[in-house]
């Protein structure tokens, strides 16, 4: 058995003195795994980062195997996301996010999207706002995607301020205004319509928003909890969120 892909490295483990297994999120076959020999050696450990694009050759003989990896370097960012507390922590969580998923099972659209993000970590506003939809479209591959493009009551798409906990379907202001303190805000971001930039409040909400529903569907139901990353990189996100603009024609 023999497969080349794309691929993006969230996680390494060591293995035995030299070797080291690899795992990755590849475009075409998901997240899978591979034993990396010479793993550990000066030339392979800077290709090994997580956050790291790759070309990856996977050999096994039957397909239910480890298999061996061999990996040549295409995008080595892992540098670039050692520069703030955002990128340190976001492609920690991204991790863990697909791992809920079962492992060999292609998701391409989030493999882009992973590719995507980790090139604007850098940004934290741009960050926070990707990762929230990542998580979304993680709860979609699950089984438990939201709906957030009409009213649950009333079919309209304007004035989307809120979301059902019990549907997970959006709710207009006026049909969930008597219900208000029972609903999740809608961060005007994720909404229907012109889409206003992410600001500390509305990207908290949607913190809270997809931690709500990743609890209820995936966390609780496995008796698991959120990988502490998340927290780290919600924390450095709303930090970013709430400084001051930097001057960049005075500095």
């Amino acid at each position: 058995m023999q497969w080349q892909d794309e691929a993006i490295i969230i996680g390494v483990k060591r293995h035995g003195e030299t070797s080291v297994i690899a795992e990755l999120m590849t475009r075409e076959r998901g997240r899978h795994l591979g034993l990396v020999r010479s793993g550990r050696s000066r030339s392979m450990q800077p290709v090994l980062q997580p956050g790291n694009r790759v070309e990856a050759v996977w050999r096994a003989r039957l397909d239910e195997h480890l298999g061996e990896l061999k990996l040549e370097p295409v995008r080595l960012r892992a540098a670039k996301l050692m520069e703030t507390a955002t990128a340190v922590y976001g492609v920690q969580a991204m991790g863990a996010l697909l791992r809920l998923l079962p492992e060999r099972d292609p998701h391409p659209h989030l493999f882009d999207a992973l590719d995507i993000i980790l090139d604007t970590m850098d940004d934290p506003a741009d960050a926070g706002e990707l990762f929230v939809r990542f998580e979304l479209a993680v709860l979609n591959d699950l089984g438990y995607g939201l709906d957030l493009t009409e009213c649950a009551a009333t079919g309209v798409r304007q004035n989307l301020l809120y979301v059902s906990p019990k549907s997970g379907r959006a709710v207009c202001g006026e049909a969930g205004a008597p219900y208000a303190d029972r609903m999740l805000a809608l961060p005007p971001f994720l909404g229907e319509g012109p889409k206003p930039a992410a600001d500390r409040d509305s990207m908290l909400a949607a913190f809270r928003l997809t931690q709500f529903f990743l609890h209820r569907h995936v966390y609780e139901p496995r008796g698991i909890t959120a990988n502490d990353a998340r927290e780290g990189f919600v924390q450095a996100a709303l930090k970013a969120l709430s400084a001051p603009p930097v001057d960049r024609q005075a500095s």
